[in-house]
């Protein structure tokens, strides 16, 4: 490195070469430990810990921790006898000459930085710049810059461009809360943050360039999750012009399986990845974004346990899991059965004899034709249990509840690999629970499959999207979809929603204008990279893939937001706040 006031090379690059050579560092204090006649200071930066040494032990001994200094110093080869292994430049120290203190350490540390992860996550967001400085969190942002990097350099052999798309936008119902900014030129009108560039990438394709692609800041007004950052995110946005679904698979496919066997020991899945549909997906597993490291699938048995005589059986839908040679004590089945009641669900099951009679609560209510089709449809064993959940309006979720737990419970889960798979041909449209309206069930701008016939002619309702999800191991990694180019569609598609052509012109007017003038097919999807990053780590929390996230209460502790702004900002953007 260039010689500079402060140093002429860093911590962690001191090594044997330098024996007998003066250098300058300069860094955090790690520790001091005073021997008497000899001070110990170890000295860290970013790339490693140095440790000094001085018999001038009054002069040096008041420096706190975590103060800044920088040292001139004579590099010495430790002998063998304390040679330390464990440190990268474990066979020197430093033999302090001078020393000055740059940035002083008043104050009682909030935690000790090796141990910050210890703290509650509160206190670490609180002093976040101190937490950055545990090497293990410093390293997860260092981490997710190498690994942008090389997401950056694929997108680009790949011969996309990257474009920047605007942060201030106009409000549109996509889905979810935006944030809105008021305007202080036109008065009582709002921007608002992009929720995603989704309307920006498409005029791209139409304004003829061929592949995009960035690193997208997203705005949601979302509540947290573990999985979930509050308030803003980043994904690899990216779209193609003249470009099918398979296109995009095959960028989609490129992209993950590099970046996870690059940046991790673990097995993927190999290419191509395995294809489920949306249908599929909830029969068998419960959910649109299955842990497919998961051996357990959910079998439909309504037709079956439909002609039992139990009673809650009876017009409804029935699901099991067959489960092999569970060796657990009947508290542990006690305990599913009160874990699916927690869920909103009851709980039976049905151990299957050596004989290949079933022992069961519920095995009075079968005659001899429910018993032989269940042990032929399920291909039953002895040893087998049998895990069944009847409900009309969400056995499926139960059921994909269900399986997890088991999955969880039984250790069934290999954690060493990253199992991916493509979820497609998504419903359009869905009713919504609360009103019995239909509404978009995902994209609003995804291209119904049939087109206009489809949306002329179809139930709603059966009306499938080009729509897909890239999902690894439970997670959903990256949303997609064919875009819909045709002002007619996309009239009609939200029409049928609820929204007139009036609406769709006011809150769409780019898209509805620029449709006219030659709009070419295209299609795209959006990985989510502080998930990617979460996986890669195996971090159960993704805010720590964030160098400053905001806490799970979506309030930022260390900058005091949200807060109050001063009354003549609110004066300038016409702003009247309500009791």
């Amino acid at each position: 490195m260039k010689e500079n006031i402060y140093r002429n090379i860093y911590c962690g690059n001191v090594s044997v070469n330098e024996v007998g050579k003066t250098v300058k560092l300069a860094g955090w204090v790690n520790s001091i430990r005073n021997l008497g006649g000899l001070l110990f200071i170890t000295l860290r930066d970013e790339t490693g810990i140095v440790q000094l040494i001085s018999e001038e032990v009054e002069k040096y001994i008041n420096i706190n921790k975590e103060s800044t200094i920088t040292i001139t110093g004579i590099v010495q080869k430790r002998t063998d006898d304390m040679i330390n292994p464990n440190m990268k430049t474990g066979e020197i120290e430093v033999l302090i000459s001078s020393l000055e203190v740059l940035g002083e350490c008043e104050n009682v540390l909030p935690f000790e930085i090796s141990r910050s992860k210890e703290s509650t996550e509160e206190t670490r967001l609180k002093y976040r710049y101190l937490d950055l400085r545990n090497e293990e969190v410093h390293n997860n942002i260092l981490f997710r810059s190498e690994v942008i990097d090389f997401i950056r350099s694929t997108m680009k052999s790949l011969n996309f461009t990257e474009i920047q798309t605007p942060i201030i936008t106009a409000t549109s119902p996509e889905g979810a809360r935006d944030f809105i900014v008021p305007s202080r030129k036109f008065k009582g009108k709002f921007y608002a943050l992009p929720q995603a560039p989704q309307i920006f990438k498409q005029l791209l394709m139409v304004s003829g360039f061929n592949r995009y692609f960035q690193i997208a800041p997203c705005f949601r007004d979302e509540d947290p999750r573990s999985d979930r950052l509050y308030g803003e995110f980043y994904q690899l946005d990216f779209e193609m012009s003249f470009a099918t679904e398979e296109d995009v698979y095959d960028v989609g496919q490129k992209v993950f399986y590099d970046v996870f066997t690059k940046f991790s020991n673990k097995e993927v899945s190999p290419i191509p990845f395995r294809r489920i549909s949306y249908t599929e997906s909830m029969l068998k597993y419960g959910t649109d974004k299955p842990d497919l490291r998961n051996p357990l699938e959910i079998v439909d048995l309504t037709d079956i346990l439909n002609k039992s005589s139990f009673e809650p059986f009876k017009d409804t839908t029935v699901r099991g899991i067959v489960v092999n040679n569970i060796d657990k004590s009947n508290s542990w089945y006690k305990q599913m059965e009160e874990y699916v009641k927690s869920i909103g669900g009851v709980l039976g099951y049905i151990k299957v004899n050596d004989d290949m009679s079933f022992k069961s609560s519920l095995d009075k209510f079968f005659d001899d034709e429910v018993r032989s089709e269940l042990k032929e449809k399920l291909n039953l064993k002895p040893g087998n249990v049998i895990f069944i959940i009847a409900n009309k309006d969400k056995c499926a979720k139960l059921m994909g509840q269900l399986r997890i737990k088991l999955g969880n419970e039984l250790d069934l889960i290999d954690k060493n690999r990253y199992e991916f798979c493509i979820i497609n041909n998504f419903p359009f449209y869905e009713l919504n629970e609360e009103d019995n309206k239909i509404e978009f069930s995902h994209n609003p701008f995804s291209m119904p499959q049939g087109g206009l016939d489809a949306l002329n002619n179809k139930n709603p309702l059966e009306i499938q999207a080009y729509q897909y999800d890239f999902v690894c191991n439970g997670y959903e990694m990256a949303s997609g979809g064919v875009r819909n180019h045709s002002r007619q569609i996309l009239k009609k598609a939200f029409e049928i929603a609820g929204y007139d052509e009036e609406v769709v012109k006011s809150k769409f007017p780019s898209l509805y204008e620029a449709f006219r003038f030659g709009a070419p097919p295209h299609a795209g999807m959006a990985p989510g990279i502080d998930r990617i990053l979460m996986l890669l780590k195996d971090e159960e929390n993704i805010r720590e893939m964030v160098a400053f996230p905001l806490g799970a209460n979506g309030a930022d502790a260390m900058m005091g937001c949200p807060n109050e702004v001063f009354e003549q900002q609110l004066r300038e953007t016409h702003i009247k706040i309500r009791d």
